[in-house]
């Protein structure tokens, strides 16, 4: 018997946008650090480590579950197995943050999937299935809505133009999701990297809801993102090749200095959200942790003119997870309602995460993570100091010392 060790995705990655574009920057960041090294194996399909039991990483994300090794016996020794292990998970915490689970047998931590489930990650749908499942499908259709259908871009032509439609225009059913839905009506709505409103898949009610994030005018088009916060050269890039357009939106419209200036906040708002997502930092240093998050939300701020976005739920909420794992209640039922307000303004009170969080405003010590790290910030849910003005009590809130 073998000692297994690695780490899960959790949630796994979904076939959209803003999860593929983060896949594209992991496996492009994988690359560029085993270019050089013999026990790197780059097949058309996946990437090989010729280290313990051959550890593989998909090109397609979706695919995705685990990657792990037995880190024992004289093979792993051999080859250094851990050193792989090590290294892969740093890269893919740079990325995806708290989204990987790290996890050794040695601690009788086996993994949060089932086996079955991870080699069962691996299968896919052929672009001749998908036409064959889309052609049986339309035929339950009217005519009317089969023209829909057929009327929305296909970024993808050739002998596969039903499936080519769904690769173009299919959203993901949550973020959790292996699967996607057209919706011909939210297909029509166009791309802006500075979008007015939010799209997300509401589990209970099972829809893809839109969400106004900010006022929108009489007579103004209504904006999606289909991307997630890239550098001006690598959306654009991004939008091209998966969806056939050069992007001509208020942002892409600006003077080269000031997109210089916007990719110097999304570069900014990528080294935030490492930190932020470094539980090691979050557990010993809380208050690096919790400075990250303000700075965050100025940067957010500063690049989308706004504090209503898709990006602000997560970041209170990370804000929460740090003030709650060291005791802080006070601190913690703050984030937890401005995590609830702005995820109703995204998503509706209906959404289930909504909900969630909802719970955490009531009584945020229910969250798992209560006083994990230290109880050194200890205090009640409702010691929040009265009587002072906004200024000092945002100091408060951030524990911010100027």
């Amino acid at each position: 018997m073998g000692i297994q060790e690695g780490f899960d995705m959790v949630p796994r990655l979904t076939r959209g946008t803003e999860d593929a574009l983060k896949w594209e920057n992991f496996i492009d960041a994988i690359r560029e650090r085993y270019q050089d090294d013999a026990q790197a194996m780059f097949h058309d399909s996946y990437i090989e480590f010729l280290a313990g039991e051959h550890p593989i990483l998909p090109l397609e994300g979706h695919k995705f579950l685990r990657f792990c090794s037995k880190i024992n016996g004289s093979i792993a020794e051999e080859t250094r197995v851990w050193d792989y292990l090590e290294s892969v998970r740093r890269i893919a915490g740079s990325v995806f943050g708290s989204r990987i689970r790290p996890w050794t047998e040695i601690n009788e931590d086996r993994g949060f999937y089932d086996w079955r489930d991870v080699h069962d990650s691996y299968k896919s749908t052929s672009p001749e299935k998908m036409q064959a499942n889309v052609a049986s499908m339309l035929k339950t259709l009217t005519k009317e809505r089969q023209r829909q259908f057929l009327s929305l871009h296909n970024n993808f032509p050739g002998r596969n133009a039903f499936a080519g439609i769904v690769k173009t225009n299919a959203l993901p059913c949550g973020p959790g999701a292996d699967s996607g839905g057209i919706y011909l009506e939210i297909c029509l709505i166009n791309h802006s990297c500075i979008p007015n409103c939010h799209n997300s898949w509401n589990s209970e009610t099972q829809q893809e809801t839109i969400h106004a994030i900010r006022d929108i005018l009489a007579g103004e088009e209504i904006t999606i993102s289909y991307e997630t916060g890239a550098l001006t050269a690598s959306r654009h890039e991004h939008l091209r090749k998966n969806f056939g357009f050069d992007c001509h939106c208020d942002l892409c419209s600006l003077p080269l200095e000031e997109l210089q200036a916007s990719d110097h906040r999304r570069r900014q708002i990528k080294l935030l959200d490492e930190q932020i997502g470094n539980g090691f930092t979050m557990m010993t240093e809380p208050l690096k942790s919790l400075q990250a998050c303000q700075a965050l939300l100025k940067t957010l701020t500063d690049e989308y003119h706004s504090r209503d976005m898709a990006l602000i739920p997560r970041l209170y909420y990370d804000a929460f997870q740090v003030a709650i794992t060291h005791g802080d209640e006070a601190r913690a039922k703050v984030f937890a309602e401005r995590s609830y307000r702005a995820r109703v303004a995204c998503e509706g009170e209906d959404s289930p995460e909504t909900k969630r969080v909802g719970t955490f405003m009531q009584n945020p010590a229910a969250h798992f993570g209560f006083a994990q790290g230290s109880k050194m910030w200890r205090t009640s849910k409702n010691a929040q100091p009265k009587s002072i003005g906004v200024d000092e009590f945002e100091k408060w809130l951030w524990r911010d010392p100027s």
